[in-house]
């Protein structure tokens, strides 16, 4: 899916109407809160586009990634493939980019689910953290916990056959 192009940042529109009054009037006040109302609004604009073009920048990289998780599958069935993987191969990195992965894909959700995220970073910051933004935390933390729950058994059993070799090695020499 391709977006239209990103109008270039920064680049507002000035428009000087002389006032019949004075500056301290109220139609001078309305006037100043309205531009300054649309040049907000611009930014936010900006950030939409530039927001747009990262995420088709990521869904790019998402699918890519998708179809290089799914040739390695493909591969599963071969046997050096599959010791190298079991055998700490690529757990760590694949551990870490399945870890950012959630945090964005979490960052991405609640975003969505806020009800109109318009504030200037001036606005006070939220501090209650709403009930889905736990859950997800929940998700993602239970994952890494069976991850490492895992990886702790993988190191068990190593640790186990290593035992047993040095014990064979050394009823051998005795």
């Amino acid at each position: 899916m391709a977006y239209p192009q990103c109008p270039a940042p920064g680049s507002y529109t000035m428009v000087i109407i002389p006032l019949r009054s004075s500056l301290y009037s109220l139609d001078a006040l309305r006037f100043y809160l309205w531009i300054k109302r649309l040049k907000n609004l611009e930014r936010e604009q900006d950030a939409l586009w530039a927001g747009l073009q990262v995420l088709e920048q990521a869904r790019l990289w998402y699918r890519h990634r998708l179809e290089d998780n799914r040739s390695r599958q493909a591969n599963v069935g071969t046997g050096a493939g599959a010791r190298a993987e079991v055998w700490g191969g690529e757990g760590v990195s694949s551990c870490r980019l399945r870890s950012q992965i959630q945090r964005v894909n979490g960052s991405l959700g609640s975003l969505m689910i806020e009800p109109n995220v318009t504030g200037c970073p001036s606005s006070p910051k939220r501090v209650e953290v709403s009930d889905n933004e736990l859950r997800w935390q929940n998700t993602v933390l239970v994952q890494e916990v069976s991850e490492k729950n895992f990886q702790i058994s993988l190191l068990e059993l190593e640790r186990d056959r290593l035992l047993q070799e040095l014990s064979v090695h050394l009823g051998a020499e005795v």
